[in-house]
């Protein structure tokens, strides 16, 4: 699969999240990039910022959340088209809920692990 291909299943990925929820997400990003880090190689998805439910009046000025979602895991994890656009659906979803305040152990017990 291209990069360019993986990028389109992103957006499309974004683009299933309900408005009343895109509508408040707030000074966020989303990147893909090639590989995780070095020390996590199997790592599909990486929220790294402020949640939304811990910004206080201090918020203010601060460079944007990040969301990255890892091709080269999720390519080589899955064996089809199919399961690598349902990665991304997963990942994605997985990591907009982090934004939202929504942590490992309830994304989990949601069946977004």
């Amino acid at each position: 699969m291209t990069r360019e291909t993986f990028e389109e299943l992103v957006s499309r990925a974004l683009d299933t999240i309900p408005p009343e929820l895109t509508r408040i997400m707030d000074n966020v990003a989303v990147f893909v990039e090639d590989e995780p880090p070095a020390d996590d190689p199997e790592l599909l998805g990486l929220y790294e910022g402020t949640p939304l439910t811990e910004r206080g009046e201090w918020y203010a000025g601060v460079l944007p959340d990040r969301i990255t979602v890892y091709m080269g895991p999720t390519l080589r994890m899955c064996e089809s088209s199919d399961e690598v656009v349902d990665e991304v659906a997963t990942t994605v979803v997985h990591e907009v809920a982090h934004h939202f305040g929504i942590d490992d152990q309830r994304l989990h017990a949601l069946g977004w692990g």
